[in-house]
């Protein structure tokens, strides 16, 4: 048997789909994604064919040209491309807003809303009572005046582009004061300096990287006779100058400064910039809308930090706040207004289920209490240590049962919130110590990736920690069925 005795073997996608469990798949997949799966296989079978050695033909396994063989293949085939990049895994780092693994998990209002939402038609535009047209800028924006006492609210689709429609609606044209302390890089390519360029605005930088005092903001202000009047070859480095649009607070949520250190505050800020008739604004950042001091999170809040009259504050939705992905910028309403009918709002509006989702979490701000109770971002924060530990041995005893080569230990741990929030704060926690067997951690680490649910856990000093306070009580027997014995 030669090569050309095998290709004129090679069976025809015609009797292939003829095999009954492709019949029934192509029903459920669709005729011509299955027929390109047979059509792959077959095509894979030839090259192989036509690449190997002509003497080691006679050789050559036909049993895989039987049409029942290839059509097991192409099944295998499809089941592989239809595997989905994203996926729920379970967060076992005690990092509660982890980045990596979609930071902020939603209370179950919120997931109950969107699937509502996502299955049908919904109001993201239409105003049933009045029977016509409305808008999407209304679905939330009552409801977060209501729990910041902003006097207008808008929402976009992450802070990033809360950053650039800001400092585009107010600042184009104009100089945006800033702390040199405070020009944060968050990633990527974000960096304050940058999109301040592509915002159309000009940045003026005050202070020094440790020191900024309300006096450096005052000597950089320029109205815009003195701008006009200005001969740019006797400005400092020879720069022309413009007139001043904003002073704007950027707040530090992922490094610290620390030892001799100033900088100016909210209010002295705010003062300065009633003064010069100068709207400020405030990239709070993390969104926290609760004191949450009494667990360990001294972080600015959004109405206490408007309360201070910041004219224009953004925030992100995912991080403390709890919720989906986006940008919530809040404030004075002619600012709002303004960004509302900008060029830039529609490409940065967000869709109905970030909606939903957000509605949801807003109304749990409603009572604080629910709020800490059932958005998992502010629970998981104040989970007290006694709390984390008993959930440590539960997890511990549902591992032994399912695993008698485990070895469990509960270990004191530190906890980070992560995702760019409270960089220096570190959380009370428990984990289970995880010994499998002989398998060393990197072993069991990969073993955990490869459950049914992946777990990522956390490795140190050689040990493999499953920090409790980010595994959801209902994840305990998942996490204890990917530990079991193999």
């Amino acid at each position: 048997m030669d090569k050309k005795d095998l290709l004129r073997r090679l069976p025809k996608i015609d009797d292939v789909m003829r095999q009954e469990s492709l019949v029934m798949l192509a029903e459920e997949k669709g005729e011509l994604l299955v027929t390109d799966a047979v059509r792959d296989v077959i095509a894979g079978m030839r090259a192989d064919i036509l690449e190997m050695f002509d003497e080691t033909a006679e050789y050559y396994d036909t049993s895989q040209f039987e049409a029942a063989n290839v059509a097991a293949a192409a099944e295998e085939r499809l089941a592989e491309q239809e595997k989905k990049k994203l996926y729920r895994v379970i967060n076992a780092t005690g990092t509660i807003l982890h980045t990596n693994l979609g930071r902020a998990p939603l209370c179950k209002d919120a997931t109950d809303n969107v699937a509502a939402v996502s299955q049908g038609y919904s109001t993201l535009e239409y105003n049933v009572s009045q029977g016509q047209r409305g808008s999407r800028h209304d679905l939330v924006g009552e409801l977060i005046k209501e729990l910041t006492g902003a006097e207008d609210a808008m929402v976009v689709n992450n802070n990033a582009a809360a950053t650039m429609i800001v400092l585009a609606s107010m600042g184009a044209g104009k100089e945006i004061i800033v702390s040199r302390g405070e020009l944060v890089e968050i990633g990527g390519a974000f960096r304050i300096p940058d999109i301040m360029m592509q915002s159309g605005a000009y940045l003026t930088e005050v202070g020094t990287s440790n020191k900024t005092r309300i006096s450096d903001y005052e000597n950089e202000i320029l109205t815009e006779e003195e701008a006009e009047e200005m001969d740019w070859d006797e400005t400092p480095r020879g720069m022309t100058r413009y007139a001043t649009g904003a002073l704007m607070k950027v707040h530090k949520s992922n490094y610290d400064i620390v030892g001799f250190t100033e900088e100016a505050s909210l209010e002295e800020l705010v003062a300065l910039g009633k003064k010069h008739e100068i709207p400020v604004i405030f990239d709070m950042g993390n969104g926290l809308m609760l004191d949450m001091s009494e667990y360990g999170l001294n972080e600015p809040n959004i109405p206490a930090s408007l309360a201070t009259g910041i004219d224009v504050m953004l925030f992100s939705g995912d991080k403390l706040l709890g919720g989906p992905q986006a940008g919530i910028i809040v404030g004075k309403k002619e600012y709002i207004k303004a960004m509302k009918k900008h060029p830039l709002a529609r490409a940065m509006r967000v869709d109905k289920m970030t909606f939903a989702a957000l509605e949801a979490t807003l109304m749990k701000y409603r009572d604080p209490k629910l709020a800490l109770r059932d958005i998992p971002v502010l629970s998981m924060i104040a989970a007290s240590s006694d709390e984390l530990k008993a959930k440590a041995e539960k997890l511990a005893d549902a591992i032994r049962d399912k695993n008698h080569d485990a070895v469990c230990e509960i270990v004191e741990v530190e906890d980070q919130i992560g995702g760019g929030s409270a960089p220096s704060v570190r959380l009370k926690g428990w984990a289970v110590s995880v010994q499998d067997g002989g398998k060393s951690a990197d072993r069991t680490e990969r073993k955990l990736r490869k459950a049914e649910v992946p777990v990522v856990a956390r490795i140190n000093e050689e040990r493999l920690l499953l920090c409790v306070r980010t595994i959801a009580d209902d994840e305990t027997d998942l996490v204890a069925e990917a530990m079991k014995q193999e």
